[in-house]
């Protein structure tokens, strides 16, 4: 398994950064971990073709989670002509949520006959799924974004990751780390409690409860981002837009 950081910023591009999206490599398939409103313009930086993707997976609802979607559906349509099946999978309300980004965005297009399969499977959390021989287990967190907010475990049978999607701290993270060759995890502020969100007093103190082989932060606001080097110094790894690591 191959991750690359497509986008490791926060909903405000904090540090010139992508909104948060990486691309997971695993035998001959691709796919999205979250693609937020960014994600389109960061994947033609990085010279990789929406076309190859099989999947997007989303961990919840907020623009800078999947709001580059609607632009990529729309330019799979209209100009690169995509033929190749794609899936989306996300939390209960995905299909309606889409639906209503596609239609303030580009006007009729939601009523839009796709030139390609397109399949979205919405998840509830606790499940356990396959998404194109990749196994996907979601955990509810605590993130309001008017549906659930998800954590995300990925194996493909061999190596496992784990991402806590955004979140404040909350019991399921454990199991969504236990084990993982790597766990992605936001760190949004640096000793600043913001609601909805992990800062890195509260996470320095639970390291000990992510049993993950490698953990890298990531969604970093300006002031995490100016003191990441904290993070470094605990042993964890700091996400940058580019980053490739090889599980």
């Amino acid at each position: 398994m191959r991750l690359t950081v497509i986008g490791s910023g926060d909903a405000f591009g904090s540090g010139g950064r992508f909104n948060t999206c990486f691309l997971i490599e695993t035998g001959d398939r691709k796919y999205l971990l979250d693609c937020g409103a960014t994600t389109p313009v960061a994947l033609k930086t990085r010279g990789i073709d929406f076309h190859a993707i099989d999947a997007v997976i989303l961990s919840h609802l907020h623009g800078d989670h999947f709001g580059g979607l609607p632009f990529l559906l729309i330019e799979a349509q209209l100009a690169s002509r995509r033929d190749r099946a794609l899936t989306v999978v996300g939390p209960p309300g995905t299909r309606e949520r889409v639906a209503a980004a596609l239609e303030v965005l580009f006007p009729l297009s939601s009523q839009a006959e796709w030139r390609f399969p397109l399949e979205i499977v919405e998840i509830e959390p606790g499940r356990t799924i396959k998404v194109l021989g990749l196994g996907l287990e979601t955990a509810e967190v605590l993130h309001e974004s008017g549906a659930p907010s998800t954590a995300v475990r990925l194996t493909d049978g061999h190596r496992i990751l784990g991402y806590s999607g955004d979140t404040e701290w909350t019991e399921p993270l454990r199991a969504i780390a236990a084990g993982a060759d790597l766990y992605i995890t936001e760190c949004y502020a640096h000793r600043r409690t913001v609601s909805g969100h992990l800062d890195w007093a509260t996470l320095e103190q639970r390291l000990g409860d992510l049993r993950a082989r490698q953990i890298m932060i990531t969604h970093m606001n300006s002031d995490m981002l100016a003191h990441a080097d904290e993070a470094r110094a605990a042993g964890l790894l700091v996400a940058e837009d580019g980053t490739v690591i090889d599980l």
